[in-house]
């Protein structure tokens, strides 16, 4: 039985939504994060929170042991694919020398299982709807971080005998209900900048390249909502620890929107002129790519709940406004 779980980078957006399902479940959740992107406002009060950089393996071991920590879901990361493109260096220390940190924080521990946030952009470019089974051939710095990093995941705890599941995925937007968690750094999302934007008395949407090989031109992601994303780190942590086994899993609806139609949704939500810039593309970028969740549904017979558009703006657009107030 799952007891005491540790996240790390539990202080950032996608952790503090996990860690908000792992209480209600009434698991004993133990956070580290250097909050470097994390944030103080997203630790859940009901977690026993440690500042702490990962790399710091001697801390971190004695965290684990300290609390007899049976799993590990390993979140802390950079992953803005612009900034990656900018400080490789940076992003291999985290990302990589900070996922081996991990790894050896738990030899000869009580640690069973480990869940590690991958991402799309380990897949090489040019497929559309991609298995768990298709080519890898990262393109972005960030995308390279992240499979030396699942590469390790799987020759390390194969070796000490730890359950793994990685879980690559696609474009995470929305905020919870609760008001309580979302995202809180101006970054490279899509969704926060429109959502930033739409608050504005002269909203601008600008949309990076409008050439690409797809039906209106702009490019195509898999948007899921950081709900189900939550509730899927919980069900398939459940599920690796009963079945005793490892798994490399998509993460996304197996559906396209264009980011011309999200800015058409923000457009419509934000009922005021909305003007939609089109720009030239960024490096690193795909043109277009959708998960084939068939694995993940089969796996945790998994529904998604939050995948309309209309409800990932409006999520999105009401956290944002409690930002401001």
């Amino acid at each position: 039985m799952i007891k005491n779980i540790l996240v790390t980078g539990g202080a950032g957006y996608i952790g503090s939504h996990v860690i908000e399902i792992l209480i209600k479940k009434n698991k004993n959740v133990f956070i580290v994060d250097n909050l470097t992107t994390g944030h103080k406002k997203l630790i859940n009060k009901k977690a026993k929170f440690f500042k702490l950089n990962i790399l710091n393996t001697k801390k971190l071991k004695r965290i684990i042991e300290k609390n007899n920590i049976d799993s590990i879901i390993h979140l802390a990361a950079n992953l803005i694919i612009g900034e990656g493109e900018r400080q490789p260096k940076k992003y291999y220390n985290n990302n990589v020398k900070g996922t081996q940190s991990v790894l050896d924080s738990i030899k000869k521990t009580k640690v069973k299982n480990l869940l590690f946030s991958s991402t799309a952009a380990v897949y090489k470019e040019g497929k559309y709807r991609v298995t768990e089974n298709s080519k890898v051939k990262p393109k972005s710095v960030y995308g390279k971080s992240k499979l030396r990093a699942e590469n390790l995941i799987k020759s390390k705890c194969k070796k000490l005998g730890i359950n793994y599941g990685i879980l690559r995925y696609f474009n995470i937007v929305g905020a919870s209900p609760s008001g309580k968690y979302g995202l809180i750094n101006i970054s490279d999302h899509l969704f926060k900048n429109f959502s930033i934007q739409i608050l504005k008395k002269k909203p601008i949407l600008r949309i990076y390249g409008m050439n690409y090989n797809t039906p209106d031109g702009s490019c195509i992601r898999d948007f899921i909502h950081v709900l189900d994303i939550a509730e899927i780190h919980e069900r398939v942590l459940n599920e690796v620890n009963a079945l005793n086994k490892s798994v490399i899993l998509n993460c996304g609806y197996n559906k396209g929107i264009s980011v011309l139609q999200v800015a058409n949704e923000f457009k419509k939500q934000a009922k005021k002129k909305v003007e939609i810039l089109k720009v030239s593309k960024r490096p690193g970028d795909l043109g277009k790519i959708i998960a084939s969740n068939i694995k993940l549904k089969n796996f945790i017979k998994w529904k998604p709940k939050f995948k309309s558009l209309s409800y990932m703006v409006k999520s999105s657009i009401l956290w944002e406004q409690k930002l401001l107030k």
